[in-house]
């Protein structure tokens, strides 16, 4: 329709008005039909007729001329399907919308008439006075010159053109809520109330197979309009009464096929329910209405049903043969929409459960840890690669790693998994970070090939990890990052700052651009804070990255060394967290405590024969000031003479012997500068040496080796 006026005394709403004809009978069979129509059914709902004439009704056209202030100045809504409007002169023109409705509407109202550009075609419900609502197209057209304000011209919705509206609306979002509440809106225009009820397993997003037998377990997923409901009623999250289900499932619970049921009015309802308590759950008001109950199918042998959808209306409105049809088409095509949002909740549930899992659960006597871990969007979308993860080595440290993997979804945690269980696997075998680090960097690369990778459709190219080690009788922390940021420490006094570690690229970087990885050591005194993230939780559109570390660093460093560290976790990413929030944000707080001076001793010793006997002089003295057990003494005396005969036998000097006392045990190092790795070994009876190991592995819980840039350190731990 050309919105143009012919000349300066024309305007839109004269050109909609006089459009009009052209869509309303003035006489005739036709206009006998129309009247007919609004009559008997108010004109809510699409109908459809072998009458040609009927046919030319479908789509009726309206106008409304509204001043600056919005309210009505003249209207020609006069169409049979405008019944109950209450369009008058004088009346604001919100006074026909849906509450939700009235801002977003206003401001598209007011944006016509300060821009001057049409607002065309948008998809609008009107309110009646019974509290019925009315579909339609509705277009907002600058008033011509010299008039002022608004022409908005209505359309009531054809049916195709409805079914096209509502099938483009359900399939816009991957969240299983959202998709049945577009349906349930869609559903409206052939009734005063729709729901949707899903089978419990769709709505959890466990697989649904094969045709259901016997009872089915139903929650409401979406009901419309949204209004106060009666005490009792079944609104969404909730489940639905057994009986209730049992009226619902009668669409479902067939011998051949899903098909459609119709109950014509209140009483039936009640009668095939028998109890008025479950008719209060199930009919909406107290007047009688009767039901369109069409199942959600997916095609297939034998077909699935995913739930089953509602129409409700007054019983003096029974639905027609057309109407019916139109219902379970509209249904069929957005079905597929239900189990997409389906599937796409399991696999959110499965990759949330992936990174539940990898999330530190506890510290340790020498370190206090906490997490949080918060996805980009609540619901079933945005779920990414983002991981930490602390456990304690056996050597008594303590390993702090975080990551960030590109990508979401399955793939993302998948890779997200892997990395983590190689990254813990290899540290607890003593590699050095840097040295896990090129594992990982050539794992990423593996899953990127020609074969596993790229034709999935995912790459990982590109993902960041840092591995920190906290020395807890050093008291510093090593640490070595491929791409991440750097992690921020605040020192007991209460400075805080971003490390200084040297950039590197990501994992899985080409070839030529690959580096050898830095090792960084820094001093973290006990009191000291470690704070480790992702850059969901720095990254801010309106600061420079730079800045959204210091603000990290700041929010860290009012962290009072007596706070709960899981609260001020919380509170440090509650501050931090950008409204918009784009990505997922982790963090990982670690305070270290450190073990007492007390309770660790080392000793240099030189590699000569004499070097076992003095180290027992030593470790015995240092056991009695510990008040070890007789048994336990003994048995760290044995150790420690067989490591360090070891280290004189096999390896090279000086040689180091620790031994650090914790709550649980005794734990003995002995390090040289040997390269050799001992291995326990079958021995015969004969053979003269090779039973050391073998005397190592029966005094103690576990034992293992660690490297160092010099050598490396065996260690064993004993039971006190």
């Amino acid at each position: 329709m050309d919105t143009t006026p012919s000349s300066s005394s024309s305007s839109a709403f004269d050109l909609v008005s006089s459009a009009l004809g052209r869509y309303i009978p003035r006489g005739g069979a036709a206009a006998d039909a129309g009247s007919a129509d609004a009559e008997g059914d108010r004109g809510t709902r699409p109908r459809g007729s072998g009458d040609p004439a009927a046919g030319q009704q479908e789509q009726i056209l309206g106008a409304l001329n509204l001043d600056r202030d919005l309210i009505i100045t003249r209207c020609n809504v006069d169409a049979p399907v405008f019944a109950g409007l209450g369009a008058r002169t004088g009346r604001p023109f919100v006074d026909l919308l849906p509450p939700g409705d009235v801002p977003t509407v206003t401001r598209r109202l007011r944006q016509v008439l300060e821009t001057g550009e049409a607002h065309v075609a948008r998809i609008q419900r009107l309110r009646r006075g019974d509290g019925s609502e009315l579909v339609v197209s509705m277009s907002i057209l600058p008033a011509a010159e010299p008039e002022e304000g608004l022409t908005v011209s209505v359309i009531a919705m054809a049916r195709r053109l409805h079914l096209y509206a509502a099938e483009t609306a359900i399939g816009t979002s991957l969240d299983i809520g959202e998709t049945a509440q577009s349906l349930a809106e869609s559903l409206l225009a052939w009734g005063d109330v729709a729901a949707v009820d899903l089978d419990f397993a769709v709505w959890t997003g466990e697989g649904v197979t094969g045709q259901k037998k016997g009872r089915i377990r139903l929650r409401r997923a979406a009901l419309v309009p949204d209004r106060a409901w009666p005490e009792g009623y079944v609104t969404p999250g909730h489940d639905l009464p057994g009986d209730a289900s049992r009226l619902l499932a009668q669409a479902v619970l067939r011998d051949d096929a899903p098909q459609t049921i119709v109950i014509p009015d209140r009483e039936a309802v009640e009668r095939v329910l028998g109890s008025p308590r479950v008719a209060r759950a199930l009919v909406p008001g107290d007047r009688s209405a009767g039901v369109a109950c069409i199942p959600l199918v997916l095609n297939g042998t034998p077909p699935v049903v995913l739930g089953v959808a509602e129409v409700w209306r007054r019983a003096d409105c029974p639905f027609r043969d057309s109407e019916l049809f139109d219902l379970q088409e509209l249904v069929a095509r957005t079905a597929h929409h239900v189990d997409l949002a389906r599937q796409h909740q399991r696999e959110h549930t499965q990759v949330l459960a992936l990174q539940r899992r990898l999330l530190p659960r506890t510290g340790g006597d020498t370190i206090e840890i906490a997490s949080v871990y918060q996805p980009a969007t609540p619901d079933s979308a945005g779920v990414g690669g983002d991981w930490v993860n602390s456990f304690p080595l056996p050597d008594g440290r303590t390993a702090l790693v975080v990551g960030d993997v590109v990508g979401h979804g399955l793939g993302a945690a998948a890779t997200m998994g892997q990395l983590s269980m190689e990254a813990r696997a290899l540290l607890s075998a003593g590699l050095a970070p840097d040295e896990v680090l090129e594992h990982l960097d050539e794992t990423v690369s593996l899953l990127d090939d020609a074969e596993s990778g790229l034709t999935a459709g995912y790459s990982a190219l590109g993902s960041t990890c840092c591995i920190a080690l906290y020395d807890p009788v050093g008291h510093h922390v090593t640490l070595s990052s491929a791409g991440h940021l750097p992690p921020v420490l605040v020192s007991p006094d209460g400075h805080a700052g971003p490390l200084e570690v040297r950039p590197h690229p990501g994992l899985g970087a080409e070839f030529a651009l690959r580096e050898p990885f830095d090792v960084h050591t820094f001093d973290a005194p006990p009191g000291s804070l470690l704070a480790l993230y992702t850059d969901g939780l720095v990254e801010d559109p309106a600061v420079s990255i730079d800045e959204g570390i210091g603000r990290l660093a700041d929010a860290v460093s009012t962290v009072h060394p007596w706070d709960t560290l899981q609260q001020a976790a919380r509170h440090v990413t509650a501050a931090l967290s950008p409204a918009r929030q784009r990505d997922d944000v982790t963090l990982l707080l670690a305070r270290m405590i450190g073990y007492r001076k007390g309770d660790t001793a080392t000793w240099r010793l030189p590699a000569r024969d004499d070097a076992p006997a003095r180290a027992r002089t030593r470790v015995r003295a240092l056991l009695r000031r510990w008040r070890t057990g007789d048994d336990t003494r003994d048995a760290v005396l044995l150790l420690v003479s067989e490591l360090v005969t070891n280290a004189v036998s096999f390896a090279t000097g000086p040689i180091t012997v620790r031994l650090i006392r914790s709550g649980h045990g005794l734990l003995c190092e002995v390090g040289d500068t040997g390269n050799g790795r001992p291995r326990l070994r079958r021995v015969g009876v004969f053979d003269d040496s090779g039973r050391g190991l073998h005397v190592v592995h029966r005094l103690t819980h576990r034992w293992g080796v660690r490297w160092t840039d010099d050598g490396k350190v065996v260690w064993a731990e004993v039971a006190r």
